[in-house]
């Protein structure tokens, strides 16, 4: 079970899309954003990820799947060569492969409280390092870079790879940020990862997203408890 520890940053500003705060301050749950970093946890998850992009289709060829070489290519005795019997041996060019890569599986599964906890590490890393804001909306008028780059400049997270966490992802959104995905990243708050998190610097949570984030992590750790004496019903 990870410790909580005590934190002096889990009060955060909200802003609006201009860059201005909106004079709300957000508490972050400690129990969430306030943990010790788990780094093992977090290494595993991402390579497990890493491993799950795989294919596992590279393929060579051993001795017997080689076309060709039925034939010996001289008589055994009386040349004064080595003696061969197939041209496709893994000695000569053209032959087969010794211990070659097959096909394989690579994929690993994480189970999902490690996948929660995993999680709560990486928001707390994020937390920790001050690298979380919280805007009041994160919506465009317009399907247009321009003004979502408007709104990345104005809470001064051009120069800084971003993750954007939104409720749902819209149709404006989507097509505006298509040619940002290097340094600004959209995704639905229900599909984020541990791994999502790390891969960016930054993180951008629209305040409706942020208690739904909350929500899905709190209801992860009520399916996880065991029930108590005071649930049982008692009857006499």
């Amino acid at each position: 079970m990870m410790e909580a520890v005590a934190k002096d940053y889990l009060k955060i500003p909200v802003y609006k899309k201009n860059g201005e705060p909106s004079g709300e301050q957000l508490e972050l749950p400690e129990e969430i954003f306030g943990v010790r970093v788990n780094e093992k946890l977090l290494a595993m998850v991402l390579k497990a990820y890493a491993a799950n992009q795989r294919r596992g289709t590279h393929d060579t060829k051993e001795r017997k799947e080689v076309r060709g070489g039925g034939k010996k290519p001289w008589k055994q005795k009386g040349t004064g060569r080595a003696r061969a019997g197939s041209t496709r041996s893994p000695l000569w060019r053209g032959g087969g492969t010794i211990f070659g890569p097959h096909p394989r599986d690579y994929s690993a599964s994480i189970p999902k409280e490690l996948k929660r906890q995993a999680l709560i590490s990486a928001l707390s890393r994020k937390a920790g390092e001050k690298n979380i804001l919280v805007a009041e909306e994160v919506s465009l008028e317009q399907p247009k870079t321009k003004e979502l780059f408007s709104m990345i400049k104005a809470l001064k997270l051009d120069s800084e790879r971003t993750l954007c966490l939104v409720l749902a992802l819209d149709e404006k959104l989507k097509r505006a940020s298509g040619n940002l995905r290097e340094i600004f990243r959209v995704k639905p708050v229900g599909e984020v990862s541990a791994h999502h998190l790390m891969q960016k610097k930054k993180l951008l949570i629209d305040r409706r997203a942020f208690s739904e984030l909350c929500n899905r992590i709190a209801s992860g750790a009520e399916s996880k408890k065991p029930a108590g004496k005071d649930s049982e019903q008692v009857t006499s």
